[in-house]
């Protein structure tokens, strides 16, 4: 089973170390003790709580009433925006995730993106790679 210590949590999350340790104690977060004594939150709670978070975020921006067959939604704020006449680079921080899409000028302009605009990152894709960590065992 795979156990992720309070800071590293902290990290995955998005959030501050102290804010793990308040959802511990008022939430309960479920911790246990590893061998070295030190708190440590089981992988799949702390995915629990990720998805949780990813909701609340979700239903918080989703400010019209449209749908989409995309599920892969993240929020967050406009960082970055490089523009040229035609085309423009828009960077989103989303958690810990850095996001940069190529779009229109034109959809930057209609979209009113501006550095510190909270915006939604949708990804439709038909391919994802995903990677694990090398076992340092």
């Amino acid at each position: 089973m795979t156990h992720y210590r309070i800071s590293e949590a902290a990290g995955l999350l998005g959030v501050s170390d102290d804010t793990v340790r308040r959802w511990i104690a008022s939430d309960g977060l479920p911790v246990s003790l590893d061998d070295a004594g030190r708190q440590v939150i089981d992988g799949a709670d702390l995915a629990q709580r990720a998805q949780e978070r990813a909701q609340h975020a979700q239903q918080s921006a989703a400010a019209s009433e449209s749908t989409s067959s995309a599920r892969n939604r993240m929020v967050g704020l406009v960082t970055g925006i490089l523009s040229d006449t035609v085309m423009s680079q828009v960077e989103l921080q989303c958690g810990p995730h850095r996001i940069v899409s190529l779009m229109s000028t034109e959809a930057v302009r209609d979209l009113k993106l501006e550095i510190g605009s909270l915006a939604v990152a949708v990804v439709k894709a038909t391919m994802v790679v995903v990677e694990a960590p090398k076992d340092n065992s």
